[in-house]
Order: C-alpha cells, then structure tokens, then sequence
C-alpha cells in the first residue's frame, strides 16, 4: 500500500469515529495551584496547608481517574506568599499567566483580599481552606468558595460556649489589627452583645508584638470573665504566658489562627487557659479523619501537621470531583457542578455552598487543652 492509500486509509478511521460518536482517548494534565505562607514565623501552618494539596494530588493519581475520555495526571504548583499582601498578588498573577485550573489558598485572609479579585477576574476558582474572614465572601467575586466555616461562625459558637458553659458575663476583646484577628474580633463583639454578654473592653495590638504586659495589666483591672484574642499562633503564644503570670481571670477564647499544633509549645502550661474553636469536626471523631491523618502522618511525618490541610484535601479533592462530573477541567464548564457539590470530605459530610461561596450549615468544634492535648469538648455548633 503507498502512502496516498494510507493517508486516506488514516483519514476514513478517523472521520469514522467521529461518525460513531467515538472520542480518541489521550492524557492530559491538570495543575492545581496551592498559596500559603511557607516561610517566616508562620511558616509551618502555610506549609501544612499546601501539604494537604500534595497529599490529595498524589492520591489522585492512584485513582487513575479520566476527565472524558481523557487519562489525566494531577500537579500541584505550591507558591509561597510569605502570609504578605504584595506577595500574594505577584503569586496570583503567577498561577494566573500559568493557566492553573482552580487555586486552593491563599492561607491569611490579608493575603486572600489581595489575590481574590485577580482570581476572579480570570475565571479562576479560589478555595478557601485557612482564609476565615467573612468579609472575604462579600466582595464580588465570582470564582470564591470556602470549605472551611468563616468568622462569624466561630464568634457565634465562641459567644454560646462563654455564656452557655462558662457562665460568663463581662468580656474583653484584644486583636491584632490583621485582616483575620480583626475580623474575628468584630464578629465576637457582635455575637457577644446578641448573647447579653457585656464588653468591658476592645483593645489593640498588632501581628509582631509580643509583650502584652501593658495591655494584660490594664484587662486585669477590668476583670473580665473571658477575653478574646483575635490573632494567630505566633502571638497567641506569648500572650498566654503573660495571661497566666499576671494571674487575670476566666480564659482566653481563641480561634483556628491560634489553635494550631504548635501552640502547646509556644505556650508552655499556660495552654489549659485557652477555650478554641475550629471550622468542622474534629477529625478523631470519624473514622474517615482517623484514617486521613495516619495517611498525612506516614507522608510528612507527625510533626508536620498543625492545622489547615485536611481542608486543604477536601477543597482538592472536591475540585477534581467537579471536574470528573463535568467531564472537562475548563472552569467555565465545571463550576456549575463545583456550585452544586455535596461533596462527603475528611472535615465534615456534605459540604455544600451557599451563592456567596461560603458553607451552607458552617459547624464549629470548641476545644480546650488537657494536659497539652487539644481536646474537643462540643462539636456541631452552628454559626448564625
């Protein structure tokens, strides 16, 4: 046979398939984009997160699922954003020029309000597994979601478990001037007030401070039952030890920021004072999060794991789930079905969106520290 006949041989094969509605099976690749602060004080939670990213990833491609008819081998491209602003934009723009499929980040809510609206302007879905301020939802933008409950709903379960349990009554309110302990701060004067709690202070500090004497001294006077501290880990710390040496009253109400792995360590003893809450349930309360965490623990090792990855997994594993079902990872085709998910992850069952992006039914664990251990002590609360 010459090549004329083989060429028109080629060709009737394939204008046949096509007849028969029969797609040529190939591979393709799908990058998923990850941010996170992964360096600086802050950097093992940043890089916890983006752990949760490699993990789903390489679990993916165990599965050897296809998009259509395609094989599909998953990436990740893990940016650090150095928990900055101006940083979180120049990686936007990054994962953006780089045609990732969707971003799974960033990690701070200061570095989310500066990537958002440039996700969003190029039809990029940003997932949310750290960034908890509220205001994050209200933005325009079109391309957010958030598997992890916002501020609002750890206020409103902060503000039940202080007056329901704790019987407290007079609260004071200390953060640190960042988008994310602001936030949190704002949403606890507001659920406190709702709850009859009286707020016999609001005060100030900022996210490099770490001598709170001043400040702790003036709260003792005010002799709060409880005080809020809207800040992260690395202050969060100190200021424990503080709280303890100056012997002011009641505890310390924390959220997810705070309440990481390495807080017993920053901490020292002083760690029973403080009353956490964090998005979801507590992963030793299932099964599925038992086995999650001894997969996470056999990959990165133990100590790897502060606080934000299991999220992280479930907001990848969901994307790829909504690209399966609409068989295509083009997100102008898959985000339909990323609207409409009920998606069982390792965090909760049914996580689901609200048209804002946010969880529909956002629950609340409350956790204390007993002998350095966090342990959970309510679970399931709802936010308002």
């Amino acid at each position: 046979m010459n090549i004329r006949a083989l060429q028109a041989c080629a060709i009737a094969v394939a204008l046949a398939g096509l007849l028969h509605g029969v797609a040529r099976a190939g591979t393709i690749t799908v990058v998923f984009g990850a941010a996170a602060g992964t360096t600086g004080a802050r950097g093992p939670v940043g890089q916890d997160h983006n752990n949760g990213v490699i993990l789903a990833v390489e679990e993916l491609n165990r599965r050897n699922l296809r998009i259509g008819a395609d094989k599909v081998v998953w990436k990740v491209d893990a940016e650090d954003d150095q928990g900055d602003p101006k940083q979180a934009a120049t990686v936007a723009l990054k994962l953006i020029d780089s045609r990732v499929a969707a971003v799974i980040g960033h990690d701070t809510s200061g570095a989310s309000y500066a990537a958002e609206r440039l996700y969003s302007a190029a039809g990029i879905p940003m997932l949310a597994g750290a960034a908890t301020d509220t205001r994050l939802a209200h933005l325009g933008s079109k391309t957010f979601f958030r598997v992890i409950s916002d501020d609002g709903a750890s206020a409103d379960a902060l503000a039940r478990y202080a007056a329901d349990q704790l019987h407290a009554r007079r609260v004071a309110i200390l953060d640190d001037r960042t988008a994310f302990g602001q936030g949190l701060a704002d949403a606890f004067e507001r659920a406190a007030r709702a709850r009859g709690l009286r707020v016999v202070a609001r005060e100030y500090t900022h996210d490099k401070a770490f001598d709170f004497s001043a400040v702790l001294t003036r709260l003792r006077g005010m002799q709060p039952d409880a005080t809020l501290f809207g800040g992260v880990v690395a202050q969060a710390g100190p200021l424990l030890r503080q709280f303890e040496q100056l012997q002011l009253r009641g505890v310390v109400l924390a959220g997810d920021g705070a309440c990481v792995r390495n807080l017993p360590r920053l901490a020292g003893t002083a760690v029973r004072h403080v009353v956490c809450a964090d998005s979801g349930d507590a992963l030793q309360r299932s099964a599925e999060g038992v086995a999650w965490k001894r997969r996470y623990d056999q990959r990165f090792g133990s100590d790897a794991f502060q606080a934000y990855s299991p999220y992280a997994y479930d907001a990848t594993m969901l994307l790829a789930q909504s690209m399966v079902r609409a068989g295509s990872a083009d997100p102008r085709r898959y985000m339909p079905f990323l609207r409409q998910a009920d998606y069982d992850g390792v965090t909760r069952r049914h996580i689901r969106f609200l048209p804002d992006g946010n969880l529909a039914d956002p629950q609340v664990t409350i956790s204390v520290y007993r002998d350095g251990v966090k342990t959970a002590v309510a679970g399931g609360a709802r936010g308002s």
